[in-house]
């Protein structure tokens, strides 16, 4: 199986570019200190304790109303400070030099400063392209991300990037770490040899009918870079863009090539990315917590992508997944029906799901991802770029040209905000397991301001909303087994999991998720078996033929004391089908 980038329309994998159009309107959020300073108001006026004012309101009032009289001006004591300094109230702001120097030239006085005024600190980026960057502060269909930037700023956190791999760009050269480039083939990949250590961007380019019968010649898309952008660009540095998580650093994995990337390249980077072991691979020295994936085909899920992503959430990784671009239902496409990923569908900059995003229940969350065209337009004009997600690419046609800044559309943009979003709450909360980064995402949501036919999860991701919520609760907490239980043929085993910590009873909403590896599903009957006994079936021998369950079930356990051993147990009541327990956990 081969997989295509996300990005662009629902007629091309390729993402669209425009020529930097001019802002016009576009205004920048009300963030962040004004240019100017604010004029003065008032004045903090601190009394030396030997003298009476610092002690007597009275005092203090008689004194700073003399004080503004001998400097022709009005002063009003106002109140006493709970440090015990006085606060001053002037008649005009013209008035401060002046009074202020009365306080000064007396001996009685320690000190006369300025009632200042301080301001948030998730102040508006002096980057040049922020203007554009609707998709960040617009109160419509923007993600909230400025209000975030108080709290975290992704610092500490590595986000690994599977796509296309990088090229050069200044505005990521900073926040970018070692990655690797998994193309085992050297045609594909244009290096020359297969894999190595160098996930430099060759070029996805391609000539007409060189990826199958009809297939159009294609420019390279630099696709990789896009989605770093909008990840980790360098902010505040006076050019370009303004990356979500702009302390997070990016780990540029290279799957993509001419013609894509193979399913087998795909998930070796995954195992890799997250830490994990690839055979003839040097180990990840800086492990990605976080893996953006603007990927993809058509087809079901399938058990390979389906292990190695369970195994990369099981190393504590977010898996976050682009929702495809073909106006379809996301269940038959995959890495975006696998189960333990966050699916991302596309919104545009009214609120409504971009015409060519992929929808569904198997939807998680949508972000921005943009339209560069409406959906009436002729396919691969670019009629809107003002609308479409802007971050840092290059010039070249097939080969590595100059830097530059480009707007794109897709799934594959709306990803990376998540993935962004992903690292900056797993920098606030180091604690946070993908499980409940996932769920914050999700329950933090804002409704879309438009429509989503077909469903888009829970909303629209708010970056401001589930920082808070992640630092201003605590986790909802999570216990996991990952080891390996063999299911023989007609036989039962119990894999353990042992709660402690969880004050109370469990809820009514318990969270059971299950990974089973077994050929013929329909042999099984799964249990949740709690502390004193009690079980609760969550699989009857249903499914048939079907391989694998990987499901949350939702137990009522609200009658079971929290902390203890629970236990799954799986029993196999057929010949012919063996498997495995992989692994399973509960979400209090």
């Amino acid at each position: 199986m081969s997989v295509t980038l996300l990005a662009g329309t629902a007629t091309t994998s390729l993402a669209l570019s425009a020529a930097d159009p001019s802002p016009g309107s576009q205004t920048l959020p009300a963030a962040g200190a004004p240019a100017a300073a604010a004029p003065v108001e008032n004045l903090i006026v601190g009394y030396k304790a030997s003298a009476a004012e610092a002690g007597s309101n009275t005092a203090a009032a008689a004194d700073v109303a003399a004080k503004g009289k001998k400097a022709s001006k009005k002063a009003t004591f106002e109140r006493r400070l709970g440090t015990g300094a006085a606060l001053v109230t002037l008649g005009a702001p013209a008035d401060a030099a002046a009074v202020m120097a009365q306080f000064r030239a007396d001996p009685d006085v320690a000190y006369v400063e300025a009632d200042s005024r301080a301001y948030a600190l998730a102040v508006t980026p002096n980057d040049t392209e922020y203007a554009k960057q609707w998709d960040l502060f617009e109160p419509t269909a923007g993600m909230n991300v400025p209000a975030a930037w108080d709290t975290t700023t992704g610092s500490g956190v590595t986000v690994a990037v599977i796509d296309t791999g990088s090229v050069a760009h200044s505005d990521l050269a900073a926040n970018t770490v070692a990655g690797y480039d998994f193309i085992a083939s050297s045609t594909a990949a244009r290096d020359g040899n297969g894999r190595d250590n160098n996930p430099a961007d060759q070029g996805d380019w391609s000539a007409a009918g060189e990826c199958g019968i009809g297939s159009k010649a294609s420019d390279s898309s630099w696709h990789g870079t896009h989605v770093a952008g909008t990840i980790a660009a360098a902010t505040s540095n006076s050019k370009g863009i303004a990356g979500i998580a702009y302390g997070a650093k990016i780990q540029p994995v290279r799957v993509l090539g001419k013609c894509g990337g193979a399913t087998s390249d795909i998930v070796d980077a995954i195992t890799w990315a997250s830490g994990g072991t690839v055979s003839g691979v040097p180990a990840n020295a800086t492990p990605a917590k976080v893996i953006n994936m603007s990927l993809g085909g058509s087809g079901a899920c399938t058990a390979t992508y389906q292990n190695a992503i369970n195994a990369a959430v099981g190393r504590g990784t977010t898996v976050v997944v682009a929702a495809g671009n073909s106006n379809s239902d996301a269940a038959g496409f995959s890495p975006a029906s696998c189960n333990n990923v966050i699916n991302v569908a596309s919104s545009n900059r009214t609120g409504d799901r971009s015409f060519y995003s992929n929808y569904g229940a198997i939807i998680d969350v949508a972000a921005p991802g943009g339209e560069t065209r409406r959906a009436t337009d002729t396919p691969g004009t670019i009629t809107t770029p003002e609308n479409g997600i802007w971050s840092t690419l290059n010039t070249g046609a097939t080969t590595p040209g100059a830097e530059n800044y480009e707007p794109y559309q897709g799934t594959s943009m709306a990803a990376p905000h998540v993935a962004g979003l992903a690292a900056l709450l797993k920098s606030a909360n180091s604690a946070l397991t993908p499980a409940q980064i996932e769920s914050a995402i999700k329950t933090n949501a804002r409704p879309l301001a438009g429509t989503c036919t077909g469903g888009c999860g829970t909303g629209l991701a708010d970056a401001a909303a589930t920082v808070a919520a992640v630092t201003s609760t605590p986790p909802t907490p999570g216990f996991e087994n990952t080891t390996d239980f063999a299911i023989g043929d007609n036989t039962t085993v119990e894999s353990p999991v042992t709660v402690t910590g969880v004050t109370g009873n469990a809820p009514a909403t318990l969270k059971v998720g299950v990974n089973i590896v077994h050929t013929y599903i329909g042999d099984l009957k799964v249990d949740l078996v709690a502390p004193d006994g009690t079980v609760y079936t969550v699989h009857n021998r249903t499914g048939g033929s079907a391989d694998n369950i990987n499901q949350v079930y939702t137990v009522n356990a609200s009658s079971e004391v929290a902390n203890g051993t629970w236990k799954l147990r799986v029993n196999d009541n057929a010949g012919g089908d063996t498997g495995k327990i992989d692994s399973w956990s509960l979400t209090f």
